[in-house]
């Protein structure tokens, strides 16, 4: 039989002013007015790193929300985004208020970004309306003697007034709701549309691309709003916003180029997080990418677990063989070559690459050079030589930025160059200056189809239940003191993301990894469960759910991919 609220007051009462572990009585779920609290996990002191984590439950005739604001997948998951900023904005405010030693009176929620993510911070049922929210709290002390007075102002004053404010229809903006709701369908509507219309990208007119800075994801303050090439110029129809007019990128090889800080590179990275939606105010909301473009780099020092990249890689001096190359330390091409493989391997159709962060070698090879170093003694055959074949027999499109190098206007079908912020058509001028300096090397016979044949094994130290997982921000997973490293991963934009990579990369070994599923089958087993149980499936044996975010099925592919100890 569940408790009631006084029923934990009375228990607070009782517990008053004993040693801190006598807080792991209140576990256990108590029935309030309008919700149900649930305590999971009693933290095992007020300085304690992880704060005590509850729940609130809240019937869905209570919350009263209506049907039409999450009636779609992309509605819920922004309903959800949104009344996680909300209960986060008044637990804020209402943090601390209760006093104690070391993290006492702490009330959070997860932290949300610019984007808009599937978490499992705050969940929503879609057939009976029922809300779930996760959040953690500082049990107040004294010490490490209990301060119970603290903590019923905490679950008797300041929650129930943060559930009132935030999870419950008839106290909130309605007008807001559905907008929150119907901007999140557009998004969705213009990634659907993409392919129909033949494009890869969709950048709307008055978007804004700069941010405030390096560090800061807010759009910046007076920044110049992008206008799209008249040339370049869609208008499409959305559900709610009408019509909308932007700069479509076509399927195919663009070429970004453009003085130094004109806003290359800031208009790639508005395609690479536009693999997201965005929040309203963001400035980026319409700025919209095929969900499985990935964003390629070279990355010196990653791992390679038998990625087969004989269509960039071969005939290496040693001998070794590339169609299932292995090394523990690849070099800016190789491990290039290598993310580009994979990508394909994870089902990608847009490439994403800036010259800035790529290995020149990778990227071309000049005429003088070729004369001095012949194709025949050189492994690496350079992205020029394949990004062509890349699109014509896998379908796959690449956006460039270039600063440095014309060579690529030879193989694109369209050059944008950034001019002060503002984009401008310049494929006609760039395709007449560039026949003046024509391509020296033949054009190569097609590569080989890479083999996706990967069938990694479990590794038994993974398999247990002591298993340490440990998140590092954004930069990666720590699994028994086994880093896997994913700075380089540059779509990932939050560290729940990360979280939930390590807790798939566990999973998987305890239930997937056989040596007989190929890695794609792995992922997609992975999809099949978070779609149809969602992250809180990942958290088993655990009287709690982490606070974890969803990734996409690329970073998952990643995540494999840079697992120095995966055994194949």
């Amino acid at each position: 039989m569940m408790q009631t609220s006084s029923d934990l007051k009375a228990l607070l009462a009782r517990i008053d002013r004993r040693g801190y572990p006598a807080y792991k009585d209140t576990k256990g779920a108590y029935r309030f007015a309008d919700y149900v609290l649930a305590i999971d996990h009693v933290q095992g002191d007020p300085f304690a790193a992880s704060p005590s984590r509850l729940s609130i439950r809240v019937e869905g005739k209570t919350a009263a929300f209506p049907p039409e604001l999450y009636s779609l997948p992309c509605r819920r998951i922004a309903l959800q985004d949104e009344l996680t900023r909300r209960f986060g904005s008044r637990a804020e405010q209402a943090s601390y208020q209760a006093k104690g030693s070391g993290r006492s009176g702490l009330i959070c929620v997860s932290r949300c970004g610019q984007e808009v993510l599937e978490r499992t911070a705050c969940s929503l049922d879609p057939k009976t309306g029922d809300i779930l929210l996760r959040l953690e709290v500082g049990f107040p002390a004294n010490g490490r003697t209990i301060n119970a007075r603290e903590l019923e102002k905490i679950l008797f004053e300041l929650l129930p007034r943060c559930v009132e404010d935030s999870l419950l229809y008839a106290n909130l903006d309605a007008r807001w709701l559905r907008a929150v709701a119907d901007l999140a369908e557009d998004q969705q509507t213009i990634r659907r549309m993409l392919p129909e219309l033949g494009l890869c990208a969709f950048v709307a007119d008055g978007s804004i691309l700069s941010r405030a800075s390096g560090v800061s994801d807010l759009p910046m303050k007076g920044a110049v709003a992008f206008r799209p090439p008249k040339e370049l110029a869609v208008t499409l129809e959305l559900p709610h916003r009408g019509k909308l007019t932007g700069m479509g990128v076509k399927k195919g090889i663009h070429v970004i180029v453009g003085g130094g800080y004109h806003g290359k590179s800031t208009l790639l990275k508005a395609l690479e997080r536009g693999v997201y939606n965005h929040i309203a105010g963001d400035g980026r909301e319409y700025v919209i990418t095929d969900e499985t473009a990935v964003k390629i780099r070279a990355e010196d020092g990653r791992s390679i677990r038998g990625t087969d990249i004989s269509m960039f890689i071969h005939d290496l001096p040693n001998g070794a063989d590339t169609r299932a190359f292995v090394t523990e330390d690849a070099s800016g091409s190789t491990s290039q070559a290598a993310n580009v493989v994979e990508s394909l391997e994870a089902g990608t159709s847009l490439l994403l690459i800036d010259e800035d962060t790529s290995a020149t070698n990778f990227m071309i090879r000049d005429e003088l050079m070729q004369r001095v170093i012949q194709r025949a003694m050189e492994p690496i055959t350079p992205l020029i030589d394949r990004i062509r074949e890349l699109y014509e027999t896998y379908g796959v499109s690449t956006v460039i930025v270039a600063g440095s190098s014309g060579a690529y206007f030879h193989v694109a079908d369209c050059i944008i160059q950034m001019d002060r912020y503002v984009p401008r058509d310049i494929t006609a001028l760039a395709k007449r200056e560039a026949q003046a300096f024509p391509l020296g090397s033949e054009p190569l016979p097609p590569a080989s189809v890479p083999t996706f044949d990967r069938r990694p094994k479990a590794s038994p130290e993974l398999c247990g239940d002591r298993v340490k997982c440990k998140t590092l921000g954004r930069d990666g997973v720590s699994l028994n003191r086994e880093t896997v490293d994913l700075r380089y991963v540059e779509q990932i934009v939050d560290s729940e993301q990360t979280a939930a990579l390590g807790a798939c990369l566990l999973y998987a070994q305890k239930h997937l990894l056989d040596g007989r599923r190929t890695l794609r089958e792995v992922v997609d087993e992975l999809e099949e469960l978070l779609e149809r149980q969602g992250l809180a499936a990942l958290c088993e044996g655990r009287s709690e759910a982490a606070f974890l975010a969803r990734p996409r099925k690329h970073e998952l592919f990643a995540c494999f991919n840079r697992y120095r100890k995966l055994k194949l």
